[in-house]
């Protein structure tokens, strides 16, 4: 115990992106001390963590993920509770013309992690950030859940299907207390650029606002699950809540093409996407994936967790922001 009265400490790797944000405000809520760890501190923005209005109370350090010495002091300086892995190159797209540093940065990293808390023995608790990338292509219509076979094709899924199995690997090899949550897409207003879901809904905005006249987009017919980045991060905390570690897909169970958000994100602008949107084969992917779906089956029954925000109330308050002005979790332009 730090003192009489214990306050949890939770570390968060990844604290200055979407869902890095999201949990430090649902810690911060459930009353814990949150220490977020970004490669260089001083000159980090934390635009997120301001967006939201905790940016004084997340206690920031500077570590690169990927340094043993600098991890072992750093986690033996802070003693934290619990450690969420949300670190990483987090680009699909990019991964491709950056295949190393995601390698590097999302697997060497998770390893190192690992390592550190073997070395340390300390009684902490792991959340390591997968991806429904891992699983790949399946079948139209089939859902994925936790038995399904890990199949990536990109460098950033071959990248989280390593640190999934090394965090599994080290739970049933050193009796570390360490799991996995295997996302499928969650959007938040915090979304970067760099993500698709985001270039829309700005687009479509710009378009109705005349700033802009088109849009040009690569795939239409691709399929995702989407789900509401502030509960997926509920689902994380709620994994390191449970008696025994267990590795939990975390998804809505709906999935949608690119073409019907693109819709139905237009619609919310009262535009007809067919007026405005550009196909350019260009940006097709050499191997994407064609269909993904999860099944939160086990989550729903072990976790108690749901997702409340599927793609029907999704789209409209994505789409709300850029209609009515910034919301207060909405980051500056």
């Amino acid at each position: 115990m730090h003192d009489n009265v214990h306050v949890k400490r939770a570390l968060i790797f990844g604290v200055s992106g979407q869902d890095g944000a999201y949990l430090s405000r649902l810690l911060l809520e459930r009353g814990y001390e949150v220490h977020g760890v970004s490669r260089d501190a001083e000159s980090q923005s934390f635009r997120r963590l301001v967006t939201l209005g905790i940016h004084d109370r997340v206690i920031t350090h500077s570590a690169a993920a990927r340094d043993f010495r600098e991890l072992l002091q750093l986690i033996g300086g802070i003693r934290p509770d619990e450690i969420y892995n949300l670190a990483g190159q987090s680009s699909v797209a990019l991964s491709f013309s950056q295949p190393v540093e995601t390698m590097d940065s999302i697997a060497q990293a998770t390893l190192v992690m690992l390592e550190v808390i073997r070395y340390l023995k300390l009684p902490v608790r792991l959340y390591n950030s997968a991806s429904s990338e891992c699983f790949g292509d399946v079948t139209p219509g089939d859902a994925s859940d936790e038995s399904t076979p890990f199949f990536p094709r990109s460098p950033y899924a071959t990248a989280k299907a390593a640190a999934h199995w090394t965090t599994a690997n080290y739970r049933e090899a050193y009796g570390i207390y360490a799991c996995s949550g295997i996302l499928f897409n969650h959007e938040s207003p915090l979304r970067s650029e760099r993500f698709v879901t985001k270039k829309i809904f700005a687009a479509a905005a710009e378009i109705a606002a005349g700033k802009r006249a088109r849009l040009t987009l690569g795939r239409l017919d691709v399929s995702r699950d989407w789900g509401y980045a502030p509960e997926y991060v509920e689902a994380m905390w709620r994994m390191l809540q449970q008696d025994e570690p267990q590795d939990f897909v975390i998804a809505t169970g709906e999935s949608h093409t690119l073409e019907e958000l693109t819709a139905a994100a237009f619609s919310c602008f009262s535009l007809d996407w067919h007026d405005h949107v550009d196909i350019d084969p260009s940006l097709f992917r050499a191997s994407e994936i064609a269909y993904s779906r999860g099944n939160p089956e086990k989550s729903r029954r072990l976790l108690g967790w749901e997702a409340e925000t599927k793609f029907d109330k999704l789209v409209p308050m994505l789409a709300e922001k850029h209609l009515f002005g910034r919301r207060k979790d909405d980051p500056k332009p």
